[in-house]
């Protein structure tokens, strides 16, 4: 199996309005360093996974729909909890809709919020 993996960072404010998320229901920031991996069994006809240009860019604009905006006002978002596991399945489903999928087999999403703390989120996809 094959991955490239394309990274960018995402900075946002949010709430998490949930007694469970202590002091991190009232309204604060959060900066993510954002990991894509795109999967693939074998390589192309020009052997890649995927033209990193093209992954950078996807993942840059797919980004560029939250970067420095308060996702409690995003009405996408309205009523949901943005947590970093949420968040991960958004920008992986988002990138499914960006990128030619063609013998991609699955993209993975890594949203690491702190150098010791981070979640993921992987998309398998049809063969």
């Amino acid at each position: 199996m094959f991955t490239l993996t394309v990274r960018d960072h995402l900075m946002v404010a949010h709430s998490l309005p949930d007694p469970f998320f202590g002091p991190a229901q009232g309204l604060h920031g959060a900066t993510f360093v954002v990991e894509a991996g795109f999967e693939r069994a074998g390589l192309d006809e020009h052997n890649v996974v995927l033209d990193i240009g093209a992954a950078t860019e996807a993942l840059s604009a797919v980004l560029g729909r939250l970067s420095y905006r308060n996702l409690d006002e995003v009405e996408e978002f309205a009523g949901v909890l943005t947590t970093t596991e949420y968040l991960a399945r958004w920008v992986a489903e988002r990138l499914v809709e960006s990128v030619d999928t063609t013998g991609l087999s699955a993209v993975e999403v890594v949203l690491r919020e702190h150098p010791d703390a981070w979640a993921s989120f992987r998309l398998a996809l049809p063969a």
